[in-house]
């Protein structure tokens, strides 16, 4: 079911574990941008798709133009001459799912779809979080082999015993086997979704297997590297008041791998030249005292997504001035986030044209020195304005207004179509024929 763009990565592994990908497309809502990302996935990964057109049961319901919309991005129904099964279902009634169940086998009869339960087990991590009281845990699906608890298993960096294995029931069981999805208890951490688990002899290899591959990563540069010296969210504008680029370091928890790295990327999509984006620490499970310390030392702000802070580690950020944001929507971070962003990247300009005058005439006044006599020909001229002074188009010379007189009154502007008398700060050589510029400088909202 496709969702959030956020979560391209988590559906593109999911079509990589997947023999059969079920695409459920709303009758009423037809074929969505992410439906489309979902299709090019399952044709990526060269599985067939058997497509379910859902809430048929709705008065609002087109099952029509869903295969229309298909068609159009290569699904074409059988219906139509085509290869795609497409069965109309209400999963609220519960209409149609016999004969969506009755496809899916048929579709795993033809494609052969084979696996050895006998041997070591390998598969495929789908999730892996923290929990209270039960350490990592691991959901992951068996591609090959049986998986006992007692055997050994490594996952990417992650080893351990299986002390146990609980089905999607929630019940403990002691094996599991082929396409049985189980969650796994005994890995040393969580390991990263989309790592493939296998069985190893014994623990040790497990073990070696695991340690090898955590050096490897950190020489490669995948475990989190030194940061930059970094800012919180409100201490970011002096930061760039002194010309240097932003660093916004932060601590991020979430309470599973894959919405982990779904954060980050969308994150890091949300980086400019001028705000840069450091993560002290990434990591699954709640926000403890560690996770503040480490904040504190790094001056890092704390995102929590699904996490809560316990009461320590919120005394604690109290007590060291640690900013904690907490989500339970991915749209309010990332928004949120890109707010604070936008807000601290350094402000852009844009000059405003704002009036022009022509030099008629130069006088010289004692103590004063050369004071233009000029004809406003658009705009206003404003006394303190900021000027540009113009001799033939090229600019010759920028300042300040600094006096501005209506015969020998001094006023605080002047209309187009008025003579005055301008004085400029600092410049004297002036002459008939050149042009007074007046401009501001106008903040542009950044994007």
């Amino acid at each position: 079911t496709p969702g959030h763009e956020a979560f391209t990565a988590m559906r593109a592994r999911g079509a990589e574990v997947t023999d059969i990908v079920v695409l459920v497309v709303a009758a009423d809502d037809g074929v969505m941008p992410q439906t489309v990302e979902a299709i090019d996935h399952a044709k990526a990964a060269e599985v067939p798709i058997v497509v379910a057109v859902n809430k048929i049961d709705k008065a609002d319901a087109d099952p029509t133009r869903v295969l229309q919309q298909l068609s159009e991005h290569g699904l074409v129904p059988e219906a139509w001459g085509g290869d795609t099964i497409v069965v109309e279902v209400s999963a609220l009634q519960g209409l149609g799912i016999d004969d969506l169940l009755e496809q899916l086998t048929l579709v795993a009869e033809i494609e052969e779809l084979r696996a050895n339960p006998e041997g070591r087990a390998r598969g495929a991590v789908l999730e892996a979080n923290l929990e209270p009281g039960r350490g990592p845990v691991a959901t992951v699906i068996v591609q090959n082999g049986t998986l006992r608890v007692g055997d050994p298993v490594v996952a990417g960096a992650a080893w351990g015993k299986v002390k146990a294995l609980i089905d999607d029931h929630g019940d403990q069981v002691k094996e599991a086997g082929p396409a049985m999805p189980v969650q796994v208890l005994g890995f040393s951490e969580p390991p990263s979704a989309g790592d493939e688990f296998r069985v190893t002899a014994d623990q040790s290899t497990a073990r070696t297997i695991g340690e090898t591959r955590e050096h490897r990563y950190r020489v490669a540069g995948h475990a989190p590297s030194p940061t930059a010296p970094g800012a919180k969210l409100e201490d970011l504008f002096e930061q760039i008041q002194r010309g240097e680029a932003a660093t916004l370091n932060l601590v991020l928890k979430a309470d599973v791998q894959g919405t982990l790295e779904a954060i980050t990327e969308s994150l890091r999509k949300l980086e400019r030249d001028e705000v840069r984006l450091s993560f002290v620490l990434r990591g699954v499970g709640g926000i403890t005292e560690n996770d503040v310390q480490l904040a504190s030392a790094s001056n890092a702000t704390i995102i929590g997504f699904n996490v809560r802070p316990d009461r320590r580690a919120r005394d604690l950020a109290d007590d060291k001035d640690v900013e904690i944001r907490l989500y339970e929507v991915i749209y309010k971070l990332l928004e949120e986030i890109e707010a604070a962003m936008v807000g601290m990247l350094a402000p852009e300009f844009e000059e405003v044209v704002t009036g022009e005058a022509e030099v008629r005439a130069v006088f010289r006044v004692p103590r004063v020195g050369a004071v233009a006599g000029c004809y406003v020909r658009s705009g206003v001229i404003t006394r303190g304005s900021k000027v540009r002074f113009l001799r033939e188009g090229v600019v010759i010379w920028r300042g300040n207004i600094t006096s501005l007189r209506r015969f020998k009154d001094d006023v605080r502007e002047v209309q187009a179509g008025y003579e005055c008398g301008i004085g400029l700060s600092d410049y004297q050589d002036l002459k008939e024929g050149d042009v007074i510029e007046t401009f501001e400088e106008r903040e542009i909202p950044r994007t």
